[in-house]
């Protein structure tokens, strides 16, 4: 059943069918967290951090009403070809370009200085990335989709979340030494082409991918493949869900637009995790300050400053809220605490590959695969390739733990 499935069926006269119940009690919960955060975090750290919590709760609301997950999309479409969340990617990332390309071009915007993620080309990307792809299916989400299914009420995705910060730090213990292994100098299609350039090479590229989506769902199912028309219609679908895959893929590009206008850089997600992991860890008397990683300027201080002053943090939990206010809406957040030993098993190890592999590859699929790929870091389509790659491993090991492999795109969770 979709988390939007109507309570009442319609009757003979086709009225309109009964709007979702909203769970007062967690809208109510997630309203006075928003107020309260974006006020604690005004007063602490500044505006533009309150603003960036706001952000974050858009992403959040925007990623569960849309269904915009990264890993189901890929699943569905390795296992029976459906292809329009792939699609739906290519549009957000099309978007994403032609807004941040522009300004990153020119260094600068709205009169205040900007750049992009742009990482090292090498084997650290390729094994990080694989390894990420392969924890996607199993842990059940990505990066974005992990947050936004905790939000959603998802007990399973909690452990997922804490597996998710385990391996993050075990990734910042160990990535001085795949650093070190094979690789090239970042590479920005920006500087090389220009911005009109790299624009027009990025749009011809997600043109071939959509066309080749529409190509192999075709030759499978002889049609694009429809998805029923929403329950829900006019202003209240926006209020309740679920939202078009469209709208999702436009929205996140100008929130994600909107991060790098705040900002100065874009959205990311995973570097929070290790951080989170470090927290933890030296509150449980290890060194982790010594380590390589948290030597490095912008690392260091992150470590030494309190989590309210880490934009990805505050982003992070903002994507929570954000998403825990439109399950309610949904009337859908209803955790179930019961989960199979096997389903567990396969959150813990899928979130300890996410974590590791995110730090070995620069970034997950938000920051290095989204963002990266709009900042113009080739880096990102590496990425893209090698995770994609490990989600087919991914998809395949899914049985093996009880876990199925959908036929069609899911309506919750990444």
């Amino acid at each position: 059943m979709s988390p939007y499935s109507i309570s009442s069926a319609a009757t003979a006269g086709h009225r309109p069918q009964a709007l979702p119940r909203v769970n007062l009690a967690a809208l109510a919960a997630a309203l006075a967290l928003l107020a309260v955060g974006t006020w604690y975090l005004g007063a602490s750290v500044g505006t533009k951090q309150a603003a960036l919590y706001l952000v974050g709760a858009a992403l959040g609301a925007t990623l569960y009403h849309s269904a915009f997950g990264f890993t189901s999309s890929w699943r569905v479409f390795i296992a029976d070809g459906r292809g329009a969340g792939l699609r739906a990617q290519m549009l957000m990332l099309a978007v994403a370009c032609a807004l941040f390309f522009p300004a990153l071009a020119g260094g600068t915007l709205f009169g205040a200085p900007v750049h992009g993620f742009v990482s090292p080309i090498g084997v650290s990307v390729v094994v990080g990335a694989f390894l990420f792809g392969t924890g996607m299916q199993l842990g059940g989400g990505c990066a974005s989709g992990t947050l936004y299914t905790v939000g959603g009420g998802s007990t399973r995705m909690i452990v997922t979340l804490a597996g998710f910060v385990a391996g993050s730090l075990l990734g910042s213990a160990h990535l001085p030494w795949w650093s070190a292994q094979p690789h090239i100098a970042p590479v920005s299609l920006v500087k090389e082409l220009g911005a009109t350039g790299a624009l027009a090479l990025n749009l011809v590229v997600f043109a071939a991918i959509a066309g080749v989506t529409v190509l192999v769902e075709r030759k499978r199912h002889g049609r694009l493949v429809t998805k029923p028309t929403s329950a829900v219609a006019g202003w209240p679908r926006w209020l309740h869900g679920p939202w078009p895959l469209v709208a999702g893929a436009v929205l996140l590009a100008g929130l994600n637009f909107a991060t790098l206008a705040l900002a100065g850089r874009p959205w990311g997600v995973t570097s929070a995790f290790a951080l989170w992991g470090a927290k933890i860890a030296g509150g449980l008397g290890f060194d982790v300050a010594s380590w390589p990683y948290w030597q490095a300027a912008g690392n260091k201080a992150a470590l030494a400053a309190p989590i309210s002053a880490d934009i990805t943090s505050v982003m992070d939990v903002g994507v929570i809220i954000g998403a825990l206010a439109t399950a309610a809406l949904a009337g859908k957040f209803a955790p179930v605490w019961k989960l199979p030993l096997k389903s567990l098993f396969a959150a813990i190890v899928g979130g300890v590959l996410l974590g590791y592999g995110a730090r070995l590859a620069f970034g997950c699929n938000i920051g290095a695969y989204f963002s990266g790929i709009a900042s113009g870091s080739l880096h990102g389509w590496l990425w893209l390739v090698a995770a994609f790659a490990g989600n087919v491993l991914g998809t395949r090991l899914r049985p093996l733990f009880d876990l199925p492999v959908e036929r069609e795109p899911r309506e919750t969770a990444c």
